[in-house]
């Protein structure tokens, strides 16, 4: 069970590390009808984050355990 959770964790962590990094969609101004909000930005990254967060967490947690 603990290797199930750590995979899920690594995968939390990648996935929030990409969305955090992808968020902005920068286009360098070629594509600006194409590119995300401002507020798809931060939610993008705000989801990142929380991703990134949890995943770190668990895979503390469980490297404390025996």
């Amino acid at each position: 069970m603990k290797h199930i959770l750590n995979t899920i964790a690594t995968i939390l962590v990648f996935v929030g590390i990409v969305m955090m990094a992808g968020a902005a969609g920068d286009c360098d101004g070629k594509c600006v009808e194409q590119a995300n909000t401002i507020s798809q930005m931060l939610m993008y990254a705000g989801i990142g984050l929380t991703m990134f967060i949890t995943g770190s967490a668990v895979l503390i947690t469980n490297s404390r355990e025996a």
